[in-house]
């Protein structure tokens, strides 16, 4: 098992706005109003280096909204253990995880609305994010979503 999926065993995440796929890549990550999608996906970065420096920078997570996808899991957003965390979520059906996105300012997350493969995850303060459900690091279009350099 990976990392995240160790942790995500007992609903916890990072504590780091960042993309985490189960089969261990991550990606930073960082909310931008600007962005077409409202996120910016950034670097890679070592997630197994991250935790053996800190274990202890992560967060519990907690539900606050969900879509059922069927025979194709679910998609689940809300709140982390401090006032201001957010996360989205994209799970299985044995409610595993595929990839899930956490942000520390974002606020929980409340609303998702699905358009096909495109799912707007809304928060509390009013932040919108976009994320193709199959491919979150890319725009709906399966073109690389807004990323820095």
């Amino acid at each position: 098992m990976t990392a995240i999926e160790l942790l995500w065993e007992d609903f916890q995440l990072p504590a780091r706005d960042a993309l985490y796929f189960a089969d261990g890549r991550s990606r930073e990550v960082a909310l931008d109003s600007g962005a077409p999608s409202g996120v910016r996906v950034l670097a890679p970065f070592d997630l197994d280096e991250m935790l053996e420096s800190d274990p202890f920078w992560v967060s519990s997570v907690d539900g606050l909204v969900a879509v059922d996808l069927g025979s194709k899991g679910l998609l689940w957003g809300g709140e982390g253990s401090h006032g201001a965390e957010g996360f989205i979520a994209r799970l299985t059906v044995d409610r595993a995880l595929i990839w899930a996105m956490f942000f520390t300012e974002s606020n929980p997350f409340d609303r998702i609305q699905l358009s096909g493969n495109a799912a707007t995850f809304s928060s509390t303060s009013g932040s919108k994010l976009t994320v193709d459900i199959d491919e979150p690091g890319t725009s709906s279009s399966g073109q690389p979503g807004p990323r820095d350099a």
